[in-house]
């Protein structure tokens, strides 16, 4: 049976473009002069006049077509992607058959439910350092086969999420898996799909390494990895401070970024900590992941305005909260409401030996803050309707100093375009509370 191994074998094809966003129209850029046809289509109907509406015709377009590129934000089991391919339409990613067009031995492909901006980060930044060429591409950056991209040089560090892992055939020589954990349940189905799903990108064909944390939720799924697996113990030396990273979780992705470099280039772990070390301070901390967005004093006392907005599940919350244990902490979470368990969030709320406020938004912090009152009804809670209230009620609770901490544990779609945009709001409410 035909399937294309690379952008080549969709030459005089009819080929759909299923979600037009940023990877969809990239999708469009590599194939303009290699595909026979395209067809375009999307959920939204803002996308443009070329672009047909999936449930107004545009399914019935693709059905007509030899393949369809599926981007990552259409569920891989959605009915009318199954649809298709009953009809015999072959549906796949522009991500995977680039993977089956590149050089994979320079490529590394990291995933995990936190971690991997961060960790795609550092592996980077740990080769610019020893004076390689090196690009962070994917989820953190542009989509790896945009025309506009040139992958012909250098090693390639791909982020990839959990909705890339599930359509990729073939796997780069290193793949990275840096926390597992509860997110997407909406797009995967359930949790037990979720981590499938995600592991998916260990099991794709070809030899390659395997790399993942040594800890217990690990070796628990090792029947559900695949390659040549490796498990690596946190980093100890203390460069994840020095790199302006806080946490537990960063000395981990600290450790697996070390471990990826030495594999990469052949030099041993230490040497390369030694020179990283030197450069530390040049490197700067991704937005939206812990980072201290202002600090006020106030009486006295000391008011710290954390952003860690691309915290959009629970796990990465729960890690935030672990490096304040010990401070005042006044959380604001909340957003899209995807039908994630908040059990375990609510849990080392109610579990915190310090002084903390939940402030929620939107109906996941609805849902938080009825588990949080199931648990521990003293603890206070305000649920609010903008950002300026969560920060303003924040910073009045403490008055006596501590953090503000915006990890919202849900996705922003349900009132901002994306992370990006939440955080920023974030970071104009922190700027207009503080500025009398």
């Amino acid at each position: 049976m035909y399937r294309p191994t690379g952008f080549a074998d969709l030459a005089d094809k009819r080929v759909g473009i299923f979600g037009v966003g940023v990877e969809g129209r990239a999708s469009v850029a590599r194939l303009s002069g290699v595909a026979g046809s395209l067809v375009l289509v999307d959920d939204a109907d803002d996308r443009g006049p070329d672009v047909l509406v999936s449930d107004l015709g545009g399914h019935e377009a693709l059905l007509g077509c030899d393949v369809v590129l599926k981007s990552p934000g259409i569920a891989r089991r959605r009915g009318d992607v199954a649809d298709l391919e009953s009809h015999g339409v072959i549906v796949t990613s522009s991500l995977n058959l680039w993977l089956h067009d590149v050089d994979r031995r320079r490529v590394v492909a990291i995933t995990g439910t936190k971690g991997k901006s961060t960790t795609t980060a550092l592996v980077t930044f740990f080769l610019h350092c020893l004076g390689e060429s090196a690009q962070s591409l994917g989820n953190i950056g542009q989509p790896p086969y945009d025309p506009s991209i040139d992958t012909s040089w250098g090693w390639l560090v791909l982020e990839v999420s959990s909705f890339q892992c599930v359509d990729i055939e073939v796997a780069p020589a290193l793949v990275v898996v840096t926390s597992l954990g509860a997110d997407h349940l909406d797009w995967h189905g359930s949790l037990d799909q979720y981590v499938n799903d995600k592991l998916s990108l260990t099991r794709a064909s070809g030899e390659h390494r395997t790399l993942v944390p040594d800890s217990v939720t690990f070796h628990d799924v090792i029947a559900r990895l695949g390659g040549e697996v490796s498990f690596v113990e946190p980093e100890s030396l203390g460069l994840s401070p020095r790199l302006g990273l806080l946490g537990a979780h960063s000395e981990s992705n600290v450790a697996l970024a070390l471990e990826v470099t030495s594999l990469l280039v052949g030099r041993d772990v230490d040497e390369i900590r030694s020179i990283v070390a030197d450069k530390a301070e040049t490197f700067v901390p991704l937005k939206g992941r812990l980072t201290l967005v202002s600090s006020e004093a106030r009486d006295g006392n000391v008011v710290r305005y954390v952003d860690d907005g691309l915290a959009t599940a629970p796990l990465p919350t729960v890690a935030a909260l672990e490096v304040f244990e010990h401070e005042r902490v006044a959380l604001i979470a909340g957003g899209f409401d995807r039908g994630v368990d908040y059990s375990s969030l609510a849990e080392e709320l109610a579990n915190r030996a310090t002084t903390t406020f939940l402030i929620t938004i939107g109906a996941a912090g609805t849902r938080l803050g009825a588990s949080l009152d199931v648990l521990a009804p003293t603890i206070p809670q305000s649920h609010v309707d903008n950002m300026d209230d969560a920060v303003g009620q924040a910073r009045d609770f403490l008055a006596g100093g501590g953090v503000v901490l915006f990890s919202p544990a849900a996705p922003s779609f349900d009132r901002y375009r994306n992370w990006e945009e939440r955080s920023d709001d974030f970071a104009r409410a922190v700027r207009v509370a503080t500025s009398g």
